[in-house]
C-alpha cells in the first residue's frame, strides 16, 4: 500500500500508523510485520517485509485475497486484458497464483480467455528469489534479455554468438518471457549494459534484433527525456515533427520509424521460426523468418554480400532506412533474385547498423 497518509483522489482516507484503510476496508492485521526488506539472500525477508516502507500486505489471508480478486475482477468487467505485476518477487509464489486462478475469464468486447499475466521478478542472478518460480503461472519480464542484447550491440559480446540466442543463456523459454531492452527503472539505472534512447544507433540495433527474432512477448518503452534519476516528465504535451517523433521533451521511441517499422516486420513473420543465418563469426549476422522477412546487422565493417533468404523474388523496402509509400520506398530497396540470394549492402558509416525487408514491405 501506499506509504505516507492522507486521503486519495475519492477522498478516503488512510493512516499509515495505524494501516487502517476503512474504504477497502484494511487494517493492520491484514499486513506482515513492520520489518524492514533488507537482505536480498533471505527470501522470507524478500517476501514478507516492507519495500522501501510500504505496508505490505499478507496475501495469505483470505479477506487480503478477496479484495484483490474483487479489484481485479471490476477491472475485468471494464475490459481491463492483462496486469503488469509489479514488484511480484516481493510476494510469495503461492499467494499470487491463488489469486490469478481466482480472477473470472476476460468479459470485454471481442475478448475471451484468460487474463495475461505479466511479472516483474528482477533475477540477474546471486539472489534467493528465481524467476522459476513464478513462469508455471504466468509471464515473468526478463531482465536478463535486456542486459545481454545492451552488452552485444555494444560490442562487449560478439553477435555471431546469437545463434543460440534463448533459454540456452540463460533466459526463461520464450513462451513464458516478457522481452525488453529497458523500461523505466532500468533506463535510469546505472548499469552500462542497459541501452536507452541516450545511446541510440546500437539501442535501436537491438530493438530491431528483439523485434525480429520469435524469443518471448515484446515490449517497447515510450519515454521522455531526462538528466537525472528523479526528473518527472515535461509540462507540455509533446508535438510532432516531419518524421513522425516528438517534440518538447518526449522520446516517443514508439514514433521512431526504425522501430515502429519493425513492429510491422514481426507482425509480417509471425508464425514462422528463424532461417538462413549467417555471419562473419565476429560482429555481422544476418537471419531469415521463413519466406517472409529478412534482417542483417553489423557491428564492424561493411557488409556487401548476396545473402541466401527464403523470400520470394522481387524488390524489397528496407524498413529500417524508410517506408512503402505510394508504391516507392523512400529509403534503400533491396533485390532478391529467383534462387532467394538478397544483395544486401549495409555499411558501418550508416545512419542505423541494421537492414530489414519483409514480404508486406515489397514493391
Amino acid at each position: 500500500m501506499s506509504g505516507t497518509s492522507g486521503r486519495g483522489t475519492a477522498g478516503h482516507s488512510s493512516d499509515i500508523g495505524s494501516l487502517s484503510y476503512p474504504a477497502v476496508p484494511f487494517k493492520s492485521n491484514d499486513f506482515h510485520s513492520r520489518c524492514h526488506v533488507n537482505n536480498y539472500q533471505d527470501a522470507k525477508n524478500i517476501r514478507n517485509c516492507w519495500l522501501n516502507g510500504l505496508p505490505d500486505l499478507d496475501q495469505s489471508h483470505d479477506s487480503v485475497h478477496k479484495k484483490i480478486v474483487e479489484y481485479l475482477n471490476h477491472l475485468v468487467d471494464l475490459g481491463v486484458a492483462g496486469f503488469r505485476v509489479d514488484a511480484a518477487k516481493h510476494m510469495w509464489p503461492a499467494d499470487l497464483k491463488a489469486i490469478y486462478s481466482s480472477v473470472k475469464d476476460l468479459t470485454g468486447h471481442g475478448l475471451s480467455g484468460r487474463p495475461f499475466f505479466y511479472q516483474e521478478v528482477i533475477d540477474l542472478g546471486g539472489e534467493a528469489v528465481k524467476k522459476t518460480e513464478y513462469n508455471s503461472f504466468g509471464a515473468v519480464l526478463e531482465f536478463k534479455y535486456g542486459a545481454e542484447l545492451g552488452n552485444a550491440f555494444q560490442g562487449r559480446n560478439d553477435l555471431h554468438w546469437l545463434v543460440n540466442w534463448g533459454p540456452e543463456w540463460g533466459l526463461l523459454e520464450g513462451t513464458d518471457a516478457v522481452a525488453f531492452i529497458d523500461n523505466h527503472d532500468n533506463q535510469r539505472g546505472r548499469s552500462p549494459a542497459i541501452l536507452t534512447y541516450k545511446n541510440p544507433k546500437p539501442y535501436k540495433m537491438a530493438i530491431a534484433f528483439m523485434l525480429a527474432h520469435p524469443y518471448g512477448t515484446t515490449r517497447i518503452i515510450s519515454s521522455f527525456a531526462f538528466d537525472n534519476f528523479d526528473q518527472g516528465p515535461p509540462v507540455q504535451q509533446p508535438g510532432f515533427n516531419s518524421d513522425d517523433t516528438c517534440t518538447n521533451g518526449w522520446v516517443c521511441e514508439h514514433r521512431w520509424r526504425q522501430i515502429y517499422n519493425m513492429v510491422g516486420f514481426r507482425n509480417a513473420v509471425a508464425g514462422t521460426g528463424i532461417n538462413n543465418w549467417w555471419s562473419d563469426g565476429h560482429q555481422q549476422i544476418a537471419f531469415g523468418r521463413g519466406n517472409k522477412g529478412f534482417i542483417a546487422f553489423t557491428l564492424h565493417g561493411d557488409i556487401d554480400h548476396n545473402l541466401q533468404t527464403s523470400l520470394p523474388a522481387g524488390t524489397y523496402c528496407d524498413v529500417i532506412s524508410g517506408s512503402l509509400k505510394n508504391g516507392s520506398c523512400t529509403g534503400k530497396t533491396v533485390n532478391v533474385n529467383g534462387r532467394g540470394k538478397a544483395a544486401i549492402s549495409l555499411y558501418i558509416t550508416e545512419y542505423d547498423g541494421v537492414v530489414a525487408i519483409h514480404v508486406n514491405e515489397k514493391l
